[in-house]
């Protein structure tokens, strides 16, 4: 009989996981409580944080599954794009006959060697379930002083819930913070009719555009050869290369006339952003210290400077949050104490039969690693690969619950997952594709060139994947390059 699974969300993440789990021959269940599947997608208010407008910060290659490349050629696909991929990806494998939509999971907890899994009045038993339901649905609002009794009329609110430029016209506008969200909703409403926007940071980031000399940044800064060296190479050494890649392709926010960031790279953090340094060279966005307290409308920042403001949007990240897991399972992954105690953000050894996806923070885009990461889920649980050890498993915990909560890079998870999964490809099994191997975009087709499911024309795809910018052409390391993979090579 085959193992029954139920699925936590018809997101990206969700339907990803769904597919691969058939694929092994298990029988997932998908519960969604929207309407509809998609996620975030699906921009319903109150249900995600996208906005109208909004365009990935995410090239379309690294925004796509290995089984299904996008229609068109827009290189920063919109919302309606993502969600209408969705959609097609759902059909091609009969995910959406294995739908429930508007089904709110309420309770997830243990019943002796299955799971519970109890919606409404409804309670029904799995043998397996994946948590895919998102971790950016509850925003982290920072402590302000007076913050409560802001009187501005547009009110003050998370980037979760903007809702586009449309009611900000005419007003003067405070966006907090310096990750995605908050540079690009900046950036738009300053060219789209407010009339003074001020963009408050605890800290100066460093800020990529997401287009240089014709290539998506996401294929120069998320590379195989990037993981490589944060293995091989000491820190400093990683810090000061993935600088001089943004600096010599952006230069620094001081000379658009932003703050001067930290020297390290890794202490001011870096953020994917097209158009907002130019809004600040140009004057259409002003950049203050971090806000000390409300009073009405009246700001006050950190220097002592006081201003005042008809809005305010924060774009401050978000918490992990998942209530509906039952107590103990709780306790067991930390989370009432801000924790995620798992082995690599999927399993944990005292919870058999209960796999994550998609529950870390990253800069870059998740598609492909959520993709790796339901692989390995659905080879762990289909016997493809060897699950990891207990002894393994608890070191891998124990260094998690010791770093704490902290970023990493989309190209870090990739490796992590497509290793774990054992589709990591062997460069010296693919000579004539080593530069784009290493160098090259981390396209989902470079994990179907070997190992369980490899496709006999990945290579073909990802070799025109690779080169579908003019960023990698032929297999000849350029200087730097070379120099890079030298000093990983040599360590």
């Amino acid at each position: 009989m085959k193992a029954t699974v139920a699925v936590i969300g018809a997101g990206p993440a969700g339907l990803v996981v769904s597919r691969w789990l058939l694929a092994q021959g298990l029988e997932p269940s998908i519960f969604e409580q929207c309407p509809t599947l998609g996620g975030q997608w699906t921009a319903l208010p109150g249900r995600s944080g996208v906005w109208p407008g909004m365009h990935t910060n995410t090239s379309r290659i690294l925004t796509a599954f290995s089984d299904l490349p996008h229609d068109g050629d827009l290189v920063f696909p919109s919302g309606h794009d993502i969600l209408d991929y969705l959609h097609r990806y759902a059909a091609l494998f009969d995910l959406t006959s294995r739908l429930r939509r508007d089904t709110l999971v309420e309770a997830v907890s243990r019943c002796g060697r299955e799971w519970l899994v109890r919606h409404g009045d409804n309670e029904e038993t799995f043998d397996k379930v994946v948590v895919a339901a998102g971790r950016f649905h509850t925003p982290a609002l920072p402590d302000v002083p007076g913050l409560d009794s802001f009187g501005g009329d547009a009110g003050a609110i998370s980037s979760y819930n903007y809702g586009g430029p449309s009611s900000y016209r005419g007003k003067r506008v405070l966006v907090a913070g310096c990750a995605v969200s908050a540079l690009e909703i900046a950036a738009e409403l300053a060219a789209r009719g407010a009339e003074r926007v001020v963009v408050t940071q605890r800290r100066q980031r460093y800020v990529l555009p997401k287009f240089v000399a014709g290539v998506p940044s996401d294929h120069r800064m998320f590379t195989r050869y990037g993981a490589l060296a944060n293995e091989t190479l000491a820190p400093s050494e990683v810090d000061r290369q993935l600088k001089e890649i943004v600096v010599e392709s952006a230069g620094s926010p001081e000379q658009y006339g932003a703050p001067r960031p930290a020297e390290s790279l890794f202490a001011a953090g870096v953020t994917l952003s097209q158009n907002y340094l130019p809004a600040v060279a140009e004057g259409a966005i002003s950049v203050r210290p971090w806000l000390r307290s409300v009073t009405g409308t009246a700001v006050t920042f950190d220097d002592g400077g006081v201003e005042e403001f008809d809005g305010i949007v924060f774009g401050t990240g978000f918490r992990l949050s998942l209530p509906f897991l039952d107590g103990d399972v709780r306790a067991i992954l930390n989370l009432e104490a801000g924790g995620f105690d798992t082995d690599r953000y999927t399993f944990h050894p005292d919870l058999p039969g209960l796999a994550f996806m998609g529950m870390w923070d990253q800069s870059g885009g998740y598609f492909v690693p959520l993709e790796l990461q339901a692989r390995w889920i659905a080879y762990t649980w289909g016997g493809v690969v060897e699950a990891a050890s207990e002894a393994d498993q608890r070191a891998a915990i124990a260094a998690c619950h010791a770093d704490g909560p902290r970023k990493t890079r989309m190209n870090l998870a990739a490796v992590t997952f497509a290793r774990a999964a054992g589709v990591e490809p062997r460069l010296e099994r693919w000579p004539d594709l080593q530069r784009a191997l290493l160098f090259g975009p981390l396209a989902p087709s470079c994990f179907r060139l070997e190992g369980p499911d490899a496709l006999p024309d990945a290579p073909a795809t990802f070799a025109r994947e690779a080169a579908a910018f003019g960023a990698i052409t032929d297999n000849e390391l350029t200087a730097r390059e070379l120099s890079y993979w030298s000093s990983v090579k040599d360590s």
